[in-house]
């Protein structure tokens, strides 16, 4: 290729239209070939791409490699690990938002951790409370983890998958913060929340990927309303993931574990195998999803 190197490279930010790979190090700044364009296909962060190297700066994305997974809000691919962060306070932790992000996650077949932030806020009520919340989700199969502004960070990432670990969740739980104390080198920018309003102002407005010991994290703008467009109402009862074990033992296989006879989900419900609080948040989605207006 003209003696120019071809390397199989991330894309590890976009901004202003512009990609930028990491080259053993150093960041390369390049758009991709027209063919992208003409397709009307464009490359996310986290892809693998087979990049052309112009200059010293500069290059070309020639290929984009097929991705194992991908989200579309944040626009971020090939994610070895999602981790949804909430915080104790400030915002407040709401396990009504926790499963809608659960929810999300699952959709496209990514199953999440959970980190709560904050702790060293909270008070001793608040921090019980949330424990035993937590532990609700240990039982379900979510691995959690609640941490105070001066926990080891490093440490507690031992226990996250090696490769893309993205870090999602609502404006002003502590994402760019948590990166920040684990990387203070970088001095991302962060900011307040609004008290009246229980979220935080959107201080990050980019996908971003970080070194890490095990492979990259992802720092992504925060968010407050989440988009529910793409899953059907049938589809959110295998997202509540300890339903499934009760489900295949329904009198009806497309239970949908509201009003039909001989639903072993509402049994299981009423003997306090699935939390209260769990079955009520699908409920409000199940209703939600089939109350909005058909799209053409």
């Amino acid at each position: 290729m003209r003696g120019v190197s071809l390397y199989s490279l991330r894309i590890v930010k976009l901004i202003s239209g512009v990609y930028q790979v990491d080259v053993n190090g150093d960041r390369f700044n390049t758009k991709p070939r027209g063919l992208f364009r003409k397709n009307k296909f464009s490359p996310v962060v986290g892809d693998i791409v087979d990049f052309e190297v112009q200059n010293n700066t500069e290059g070309y994305i020639q290929h984009v490699r097929e991705r194992k997974n991908a989200l579309k809000r944040p626009p971020v691919s090939n994610i070895d690990g999602l981790v949804i962060v909430m915080s104790a306070v400030e915002p407040q932790f709401s396990t009504q938002l926790l499963d809608r992000f659960i929810v999300i996650a699952h959709s496209y077949k990514l199953h999440p951790s959970i980190l709560v932030t904050k702790r060293d806020l909270a008070n001793s009520q608040q921090i019980k409370d949330i424990e035993e919340v937590l532990n609700i989700y240990k039982q379900i199969g979510y691995m959690t983890q609640f941490v105070g502004i001066d926990d080891d960070k490093a440490t507690m990432m031992q226990q996250w998958p090696s490769g893309l670990i993205v870090l999602s969740g609502q404006s002003g739980v502590g994402k760019t913060t948590f990166i920040n104390h684990y990387r203070p080198d970088l001095q991302l920018t962060t900011n307040h929340i609004s008290k009246s309003l229980n979220r935080g102002k959107h201080t990050t407005r980019h996908v971003e990927l970080f070194d890490r010991n095990q492979g990259y994290i992802a720092d992504t703008p925060g968010f407050s309303a989440l988009d529910f467009n793409h899953i059907e109402k049938d589809e959110i009862k295998h997202y509540f993931v300890e339903f499934n074990q009760y489900g295949e033992h329904c009198k009806f296989r497309n239970c949908n574990h509201i009003n039909e006879p001989q639903c072993q989900v509402k049994a299981a419900l009423s003997e306090g195998k699935i939390a209260q609080f769990r079955y009520d948040h699908y409920l409000q989605l199940y209703n939600e999803i089939a109350d909005r207006k058909v799209r053409y």
